[in-house]
Order: structure tokens, then C-alpha cells, then sequence
């Protein structure tokens, strides 16, 4: 329980059984609505109930943000967004962010719900809309706002799979951090392998502006944690912060009661043939936890060098 920070929370689970014959987007699609439908019914029951607490964020316009601590360095937070298609999605204001070109937000944007999670594939570095509604990326950097930086805003960019596409992303991405003026960035990841390019293009192309970086990611290090940890890699990612090892091995008890099916727990990303014990116990990799290693640093994992 302790590897996703939902078992905290409680939740309300769907089970959707896909009628026999349906299109893997059909299905994809009526399941991310639905559960659209119930959030949004839920988010009216809580409408008028007084808040427990409230937190006031505020980024101003471009000129007069910059303008309020002209004395600290200005930081922006660049937010890559996995968009690989089916299950590897994510939505801008409504739009599938494979068609956009990376585009400059402001923080209380995505805490009012902007950026929207239609993924899931190898769960435990994808970020769910819980995570991007409540990233603790942008709530940190605010709580250094006004004393050690200026928090500028956040530059989103996408993930597509081919090159072309990761060459214009990531020098927009590096045209704006040098138009917005930028001391430092901090680049968030998510995903692993082929978006490993992304990240270290990003990196690259901002350090290359004089622009210092710091990249969240988590690592494909192998279960004996011996392998390289990223595909990709430059010496310009010299501040580096970690969410885990993904491939790292843990054993589920059985559960006496099971909310929806086990149906793929051998073929889900991180299981494997046998992965689900004759005692109903699931020895699996680490990824089949959804968050456990969430490059958000929404979780309990990372790693220090001595």
C-alpha cells in the first residue's frame, strides 16, 4: 500500500466489462468518459461544502511576474505529456496533446484541471488527472516563490513518437525558456523509453540556452538494478532526480476481496507468466503499481548518492 499514494485516498471504482467485439478506442474512450461523468457528478456534490482549508496561488502576467522579484532567479517548470496514442494520451483543454506545439501555461491552470490523463500503460510512471490536479512540482515551486525564485510559469510540451516530431517539440521548448528569460528549469518526465529521448532533447537544447536544468525521471535499472537506467543520456543531465526503479520485484498477498478482475495480470506491463500465484499472491514488477514511481515525485521512492 505504501508503493501509490491512492491507497491513502478513498476511491470509487469502476468495473467496465467491454461488449464482445468493440474497438480498443471505442472501448478506451466510453471508459475515460465515464469516469469523466462520475467525477465531474461528485465534483457538483461538493460545489457549496466549506473547504477544511484554503491555499491562495497566484502567477501573475508575464511582465509583471518578472518585474515582482527582479533580484531572484526567474524558474519555469517544463511539463513533457505522454502522448503515444491508445493508452499513452494526454488531453489540453479537451485537445489530444499529439497535435499541439508546446505552449506556455500558467501553474493554476492545471491545479483547475487544463491538462487531462488518458493513459495508463505500465502505471507506475503515468500520471493520472489526481496527479496533474494536485503535481507537487508546481505546488514546491510555489512555496519557494517571492524567497528563493521567481516562479515564471510552465512551458508544456508532448512526447510523439517520431523524431520530427521530438525535434520541433523540444526547440520550442528551448526557444521559449530563452525568450521567458529563464535562470532555471525543472523538466518532469513521463514515461519511459522512448520518451528518455525527449527528456535528455530538452535538457540538452535548455542547457545549451546557459539555462540550468533539473530533470524528474524515474529508471528501467533491470531487477538486480545493475542496467543503464535511461535509454538515452547526456552529460548536460547532471542534476538528476529519481522516482525508482521500475523494474524492481515485490510480491502482493492475496486480497480477500477483489474490485474488478485479474483477468491480465500475466500480460499487464510489469507481469509476467505466473505472475499471479496459485494463492491468488502476484509477484510482478514494480511498474504494475499505478504512481509507485510517478516522475512527479508523487510517491514514496527516489534514491541519494553518497
Amino acid at each position: 500500500a505504501d508503493y501509490t499514494p491512492f491507497s491513502k485516498l478513498n476511491n470509487l471504482c469502476m468495473v467496465i466489462e467491454a461488449k464482445e467485439g468493440i474497438d480498443s478506442y471505442a472501448y478506451e474512450a466510453a471508459a475515460r468518459m465515464a469516469g469523466l461523468k462520475i467525477a465531474a457528478h461528485l465534483g457538483k456534490l461538493g460545489e457549496n461544502l466549506t473547504p477544511d482549508n484554503i491555499e491562495v496561488f497566484e502567477t501573475k502576467p508575464l511582465l509583471e511576474q518578472a518585474s515582482e522579484y527582479p533580484e531572484l532567479p526567474k524558474v519555469a517548470y517544463v511539463y513533457m505529456l505522454q502522448t503515444q496514442g491508445l493508452l499513452h494520451d494526454t488531453y489540453v483543454y479537451g485537445v489530444d496533446a499529439k497535435k499541439i506545439v508546446p505552449t506556455i501555461l500558467y501553474p493554476t491552470e492545471v491545479m483547475d484541471g487544463a491538462i487531462l490523463s488518458g493513459n495508463c500503460v505500465s502505471a507506475c510512471d503515468k500520471n493520472t488527472s489526481y496527479h496533474h490536479l494536485n503535481n507537487p512540482i508546481i505546488k514546491n515551486l510555489y512555496k519557494q516563490h517571492g524567497k528563493e525564485i521567481n516562479f515564471m510559469g510552465i512551458i508544456i510540451t508532448n512526447e510523439n513518437v517520431y523524431l520530427a516530431d521530438k525535434e520541433r517539440s523540444s526547440d520550442w521548448t528551448a526557444k521559449f525558456t530563452k525568450y521567458l528569460g529563464l535562470d532555471g528549469v525543472v523538466i518532469s518526465q513521463e514515461g519511459f523509453g522512448n520518451p528518455d529521448t525527449d527528456l535528455i532533447m530538452n535538457c540538452k537544447k535548455v542547457e545549451a540556452q546557459g539555462i540550468k536544468t533539473v530533470i524528474v525521471t524515474d529508471e528501467y535499472a533491470g531487477r538486480d538494478g545493475s542496467s543503464q537506467s535511461l535509454a538515452d543520456a547526456d552529460v548536460a543531465a547532471n542534476a538528476v532526480i529519481t522516482g525508482g526503479n521500475a523494474n524492481e520485484m515485490i510480491i502482493l498477498p492475496p486480497m480477500e476481496k477483489i474490485i474488478g478482475m485479474l483477468d491480465y495480470t500475466d500480460t499487464v506491463a510489469g507481469g509476467f507468466d505466473g505472475a499471479l500465484r496459485p494463492d491468488g499472491s502476484i509477484e510482478a514488477e514494480l511498474q504494475i503499481i499505478t504512481g509507485a514511481t510517478n516522475e512527479l515525485g508523487f510517491n514514496k521512492l527516489s534514491a541519494k548518492m553518497y
